[in-house]
Parts: C-alpha cells; structure tokens; sequence
C-alpha cells in the first residue's frame, strides 16, 4: 500500500519544473507552462486511463495509511518556501521581460495546481489543523473566501443556476471567469453573514471568517510591499490572479452545460453521478489528488482524495483536465466539442438510476 501511496509523489512534477523556472530562468521560463499544457497532455493521450475502484480492504487500508496525508501536508511549506524563491528572484535578479512573465505565469500555475488544489481536499477534511492548513494554502492566491463558498455554497447549489461556479450552456470561459469570480466572492459573504445570524453572532467580529480573511490577505500584501516594493505586489497580485483563474477555469470544465431538475416542490433533485464532468486520465489524476473523479467528490465531499470511485454513469471528458482547459480558451472549439456530449447526455439521463 506504501507503494500505492507514493505514485502521488507524481504531484511534484509541477514544482520540480518550477525549479528550473526560478534557477535556469531564460527559455526555461516557461518550464511550468510547458510541463502542464504540453507534456502532461501528450503524455495523456498516450497512458491509458483506469476504471478501477478499490476494493473495500484496499480502500480501509488507503485510509489508514499516513502517507497520503503526509504528501499532501507537504505542500504548504513546499508552496511557501517556491513563493519566497519567486519573490527573491524578481526582487534581486536582472530578468528579461518575458523571462519575468514566464516565471510569474509558471508561479501562478503552481499556485492554482498545489495551492489551491490541495488547499481543496483540506478543506472538506474534519480535522480543525487540516481546514487552517487550506486556509494557508489559499492566502497566496487571494481567495480565502473559497474554502466558505465551495463548501456551503457549491456543494449545495453545483449545476444550478445559484452556483456561479457552475458553467452554463453555450457560457464563454472569459464570461464565467468574471461571473463566477464576482459572484463566488459576494456569495461567501452572504453565507457567513446567514451563518453569523443563524449562531447568534455580530457581523462585524472576529467571528466573522471573511474579516478575517480580508485582513490576512491585506496584511499578506502590505507585507510584500513593505519589504519588496511595488514591483512584488504587482507579482504578488499577478500570480495570484493566474492562480484563481486555473481554478476557475477547472469549474468551468468540471460542470459545463449540466443541469439538475427543479422538482415540483420547488426543489432541485439530489446531486448525480451525471452533474460532474470526469476524466480518468491516470496522469491528470496523480498530479491533481483525484480531482478528477468528481462525481464521487460530490457525491460525498469528505471522502479522501486516494478512495475517490469511478461511476459508470459519469460523464467522461474526451480528453484529460488539461487539455481540456486548453480546448476550453477557444470557445468555437469547446462548443462543437462538449455541446453534443451535453445533448447527448440529456438524453441518456432520463433512465439512469439514482445513487
């Protein structure tokens, strides 16, 4: 099982490649972008992918196994330590234009991947020092208030048209960037204002999560510019922003064109194995914890990344997670790709079982 464990040790291939970003620098600039929009979906399109579930003593044992956790723990000082290197380099090494933007790109892709990411799985876990650690992964890239509207938001309203974070048929990537961006954020302050009101407690306290937030990251930015000046907070505030929106554009592929039924009540039906977009791509799967398999994540948000199932009622991605970002930055491409899958799917729903 230890061996098991450790094809998780995949995940690193993203910051291994950022060391050559920030050391190298020149061409090599662009190592992390290459790595992840190049190398990893050619590799995909050749590795098969697996249906394969655990079995019930393998997945006791996967649970029981530490390792797991220790390689996604891993990440936080790994993140903190590839965001002080960044700052360094831009603060004290002469670097060409495109050398500066290579390396900010490959930083911001890096924080959307082991950042964010990562700071996700935490996130559900039910550990308190788990959840901080999440909130820590997420500072560096501006969205805190994730870890509030991806729990009690998008895993109550995914594929309706409450969750912004839910791409709608025929939605331009660009569009949903800006909708679900502002809108994620406004509904994380409605669900902890609702959450406040519903315990009994002051909107305007410590108790409030996003105050908090804001103040971390503010303080989080003063302090970057305090110490490196104007041109680290720019960077600070740029990898940020490649970061959030790698994210953003992974919600965008994971529920795209998927709808759950009003029922007569006034209701929406229960979340469906069908209301998720999936990808079994063995090398996207390693790399990203299992995000992947989707369905399975909504189905029940707890569940740790290395027990995740396959369905076989889970609609399948033509490709891996990110060549399928790349197809969805050109919107005629997309569309005359996955608009037929979306049909097609509509169609097909009608007689499958619930879970």
């Amino acid at each position: 099982m230890k061996t098991t464990a450790l094809k998780y040790l995949w995940s690193y291939i993203i910051p291994a490649s950022l060391v050559l970003v920030l050391y190298i620098r020149g061409w090599f600039s662009f190592s992390a972008v290459l790595v992840a929009f190049f190398a990893i979906p050619i590799l995909e399109s050749i590795l098969q992918g697996t249906e394969k579930n655990m079995s019930e003593t393998e997945a006791s044992g996967a649970l029981k196994n530490k390792i797991y956790d220790l390689i996604l723990y891993s990440n936080l000082p790994i993140l903190w330590g590839m965001i002080a290197w960044y700052f360094y380099v831009v603060a004290n090494i002469p670097l060409q234009n495109y050398e500066f933007w290579g390396i900010s790109i490959s930083m911001g892709i890096f924080l959307g991947a082991m950042g964010i990411n990562v700071a996700h799985e935490l996130g559900h876990r039910d550990k308190a020092y788990e959840r901080f650690m999440a909130k820590i992964l997420l500072l560096p890239n501006m969205y805190m208030h994730f870890i509030i509207e991806h729990n009690r938001g998008h895993h109550v309203n995914i594929a309706t048209k409450e969750d912004p974070a839910s791409a709608r048929y025929n939605e331009v990537l660009y569009f949903f960037w800006l909708r679900s961006v502002a809108m994620t954020y406004v509904s994380a302050w409605r669900l902890e204002a609702k959450r406040l009101n519903h315990e009994g407690k002051s909107f305007f306290s410590y108790h409030n999560e996003m105050i908090i937030f804001q103040l971390a990251q503010l303080s989080y930015l003063f302090l970057v510019w305090y110490f490196g000046g104007i041109l680290l907070l720019f960077s600070a505030i740029l990898i940020a922003v490649v970061g959030f929106l790698l994210l953003e554009t992974v919600n965008y592929i994971e529920h795209y064109g998927l709808s759950r039924k009003k029922l007569e009540n006034g209701r929406y039906e229960r979340v469906q194995p069908w209301h998720s977009w999936n990808s079994n791509h063995v090398l996207g799967r390693l790399i990203l914890f299992e995000l992947s398999r989707h369905s399975d994540h909504h189905f029940k948000a707890n569940r740790k990344y290395q027990v995740l199932r396959h369905f076989d009622e889970s609609p399948q991605l033509p490709y891996g997670y990110p060549m399928s970002m790349l197809m969805s930055f050109v919107p005629p491409l997309w569309f005359a790709v996955m608009n037929p899958k979306v049909k097609s799917l509509q169609q097909e729903v009608q007689d499958l079982p619930s879970h």
